[in-house]
């Protein structure tokens, strides 16, 4: 992995499909590659035993400058706080330099059996600050 190949940058190139009526791209678009970033940099964590699953709990986009199909954009992953029971991150998404658009995506930890929000493990924790800006 070179240095334009972190664990926390993953690279998009804006499909058709992901484009409006407008030309621009679709606002439900820019969650799902912004989950596409989480995931990546998600896989890179060490494997930890009685991981609990992780779930989305809130989304919030703000939007810059629109998006048009084949745009090369490179979106950036940050832990931007770590809770009891919850991880936020921040998706940045940019073109050509720029920020387009922010994505905050906050997973919260659910017990596998139940569903029900259990604390973040502690392993998971102390990884998850490397990330913290």
């Amino acid at each position: 992995m070179d240095e334009t190949e972190r664990v926390e940058v993953s690279t998009l190139v804006v499909a058709y499909r992901d484009i409006a009526p407008t030309g621009e791209m679709q606002a439900a678009a820019y969650v799902i590659h912004a989950e596409e970033a989480v995931r990546h940099f998600w896989r890179y964590r060490p494997p930890f035993e009685d991981e609990p699953h992780y779930s989305p709990t809130k989304f919030e986009v703000r939007l810059h400058q629109p998006l048009r199909a084949e745009d090369q954009v490179r979106m950036t992953v940050q832990v931007d706080k770590i809770g009891g029971k919850s991880v936020g991150f921040e998706v940045a998404m940019e073109k050509d330099g720029q920020t387009v658009a922010e994505v905050d995506i906050t997973w919260t930890a659910r017990e596998p059996e139940t569903g029900e929000p259990i604390a973040l493990p502690e392993d998971i924790r102390d990884w998850l600050y490397r990330y913290v800006p």
